[in-house]
């Protein structure tokens, strides 16, 4: 009826006796992982099998949706559906006993292995209704993550949503909470081209799930609608960001998202998905709109008293030593920002937060420019910072740019270098001195559009975690600044960077340099294990952009259209290509600058949909002429001269063979040609009085 795994109990007095689902043979393998490894293997393992089950059931940032919300020491924690145990770790180190219950013991054993130094968690493996009426009524807090929205399949009766919280209620200690983490069937992700979650289709929860099955997702009414029948009355909604599952931000009413915040958006991992439009400016218009409680992909409802954390942001998709949390929290009815470590190495880059406020306070004096003070805790842990009200430089210099007032942006971004060269020759540089870490306390709202009332703030850098104690130039810092401005936004992308540079004197080189210095610090700060975006292209989950190949079907497809195929190992598909609009400069000239993304093994451009003859003038690759006399570029036509081909077909191509060439960090092709249309008829005896193929 019992067994122990470790300090683990599993409790086998309701099990069936048979497992009544079941993800296949991945559950074999984590359970072969578990037992074999610790948890500090976990990531190399993820990256190493790049697989989504690998990914979802191991990966330590599903703690995260948790790991936020502030537990006594002695709670006692009820999970339901604790499924491979991606949150019980977590639970079991912030609360005095966990309570899982799970139906499949082939993932309770998963749980069990992978967590058997935990000695306050218990495992009732067995359904649900079974194991409920013997669970005593004192719990402090109840956790529904990822598991709400089964609630037909785990109570069965016609109301089972409100049911099951009713149920809940009678093992709830008064003042206790219930924690439910689930999708939002109307999030932006779903309309943007992401296939619902549990369902694997495109638009089920928008469509009301119109074709039927067991699961079910709410917009925030409904949800609030099932707590109110339910008696529950005190509660608090939570956003997410992106999701609950990888979240990296969680926002309350308190605390919504601001424009230009919501830029990470790619992070379904499970399957392909459409991107139907830039998720990232679509935030932002939902947000200035205050519309963001009603799109946000997940919710997090808190059902009980108020908390007073009212945002956390994670870092913590970085190197152990660098890994921390960001939280604003209500502290005696005053805002506070707290940056926590998330494992003992991070304590030593928290403790020197403190001495960077120091370093940066006496650099900067007199400039114009305040460091926000800094408390350290004496166990190094947390650094607590002055809550400072205002608006970031980022969202002034964004006001300016988008309505083009050239003049202020730049008279702001001068203002800038101003106060920030101050004391570049000393030993201490905030390298990350971007515009959004450098908040504008404004007189009055409408000075947002003032330049000159701007420049006569005070300014506060509120986030110098960055700091180093060497001397840097200030220009570099500026540039980089620049750069990230830019990388974050498709709109900023109007500002013209190598302007910008010559502006502070940079030369092509310097600038160069600096970006590549970036890339160098962002390996830095991630360690040796990869990044989030990097598993996801590792998994090779496709995103298809239907607007770069709707002329295929709708027929406006002309001669004059450039098509470019990308084969990624599994040779070409209309699936996996686009058309380049405006390619043709000119009746007879095409220009191609195309970024390509680093698992392209051959690049294929259709010049046209007719019979022609093609001269290649420029073909570089990351700024390196191609050699086409090494086979490096293929053609289904007969080579006339050098770069010379006629095509006596109406689907010439010519591919260019990627894996071939030196790849980099950022890969670019640009490619000109001459073309001239041919007859069917010249075209056939042009490529006639050819000898060979090419």
């Amino acid at each position: 009826m019992r067994e122990k795994i470790g300090k683990i109990t599993l409790d086998y007095k309701h099990y069936p006796g048979k497992d009544f689902y079941c993800d296949g043979d991945v559950e074999d393998e984590l359970l072969e992982i578990v037992k074999s490894q610790g948890e500090e293997e976990f990531r190399k393992i993820i990256e190493e099998r790049a697989k989504w089950p690998i990914l979802y059931h191991l990966s330590p940032l599903r703690e995260n949706i948790v790991d936020w919300i502030p537990m006594e020491k002695d709670a006692k924690v009820l999970e339901i559906g604790s499924g491979c145990g991606a949150i019980t770790g977590k639970l079991a180190q912030k609360a005095g006993s966990v309570t899982c219950i799970e139906l499949s013991k082939k993932r309770s054993l998963i749980n069990a292995y992978r967590h058997q130094d935990c000695d306050n968690v218990t495992i009732y493996v067995g359904n649900f209704q079974d194991i409920e009426p013997e669970l005593p009524g004192d719990f402090d807090y109840i956790c529904f993550i990822g598991v709400f929205e089964y609630g037909q399949s785990y109570i069965g009766t016609k109301n089972p949503y409100v049911d099951w919280l009713r149920m809940m209620r009678g093992h709830l200690k008064e003042g206790g909470r219930i924690i439910i983490a689930i999708e939002n069937k109307l999030g932006l992700k779903y309309f943007a081209g992401c296939m619902e979650d549990h369902l694997g289709t495109y638009f089920s929860g928008i469509e009301d799930y119109a074709a039927g099955g067991g699961v079910r997702t709410f917009v925030r009414g409904r949800l609030e609608r099932i707590l109110e029948e339910s008696g529950l009355q005190e509660y608090s909604f939570y956003y997410p960001y992106p999701d609950y599952k990888f979240m990296s931000a969680v926002y309350s009413d308190e605390r919504l998202p601001k424009p230009g915040e919501l830029y990470d958006n790619l992070r379904n991992f499970d399957r392909d998905r459409m991107l139907l439009f830039d998720e990232k400016q679509a935030f932002d218009g939902i947000v200035k709109d205050g519309l963001f409680p009603v799109f946000s992909n997940s919710y997090a409802v808190v059902i009980g008293p108020e908390m007073e954390i009212k945002y956390a942001k994670y870092s913590n998709d970085r190197a152990k030593e660098y890994a921390i949390r960001t939280e604003l929290g209500i502290t005696e009815g005053k805002p506070v920002i707290r940056k926590w470590a998330l494992s003992q190495a991070a304590k030593e880059h928290i403790r020197e937060m403190g001495k960077a406020c120091a370093d940066l306070a006496g650099r900067y004096e007199g400039s114009g420019l305040e460091i926000n003070k800094c408390r350290i805790s004496r166990d190094g842990a947390c650094a607590e910072f002055e809550y400072v009200p205002g608006v970031t430089l980022e969202e002034i210099m964004d006001s300016f740019l988008e309505k083009e007032d050239w003049n202020s942006f730049y008279r702001l971004f001068d203002e800038y270098m101003v106060r920030t060269a101050r004391g570049e020759e000393l030993p201490v540089a905030d390298y990350d001195l971007i515009f959004a870490n450098i908040l504008v306390s404004l007189p009055y709202e409408s000075a947002i559009e003032d330049v000159e009332a701007v420049k006569a703030s005070p300014w506060t850098v509120i986030d110098y975690e960055w700091t180093f104690g060497k001397a840097m130039s200030a220009k570099e810092i500026a540039y980089r600044a620049l750069y990230c401005y830019v990388l974050e936004n498709e709109k900023r992308k109007k500002l013209d960077l190598p302007q910008m540079a010559r502006r502070l004197g940079m030369t092509v080189k310097e600038a160069e340099e600096c970006i590549s210095r970036e890339m160098d610090f962002q390996k830095f700060v991630t360690g040796s294990h990869k990044a989030l975006g990097e598993l996801r292209e590792a998994i090779g989950n496709k995103v298809m952009e239907p607007e770069k190949w709707l002329y295929k079907f709708d027929g406006s497809v002309q001669e004059e259209h450039v098509q470019v195929y990308m084969d990624r190992g599994h040779g070409y598909s209309e699936e996996d290509s686009f058309f380049v609009k405006d390619a043709y400069e000119g009746e007879n000239r095409i220009a191609l600058s195309l970024e390509v993304e680093k698992d392209v093994k051959m690049l294929r451009v259709d010049p046209a949909m007719d019979y022609c003859a093609v001269k290649i003038e420029k073909l570089m690759f990351n700024g390196i002429p191609v050699d086409e006399g090494r086979k490096n570029v293929v053609v289904n036509g007969k080579k006339l001269g050098k770069g010379s081909y006629v095509f006596a077909t109406k689907d010439p191509n010519i591919n260019i063979k990627l894996d071939r060439l030196e790849k980099g960090k950022q890969n670019r092709l640009e490619m000109e040609l001459e073309i001239i249309r041919l007859t069917e008829g010249i075209a056939a005896d042009m490529a006639g009085a050819v000898k060979k193929w090419f």
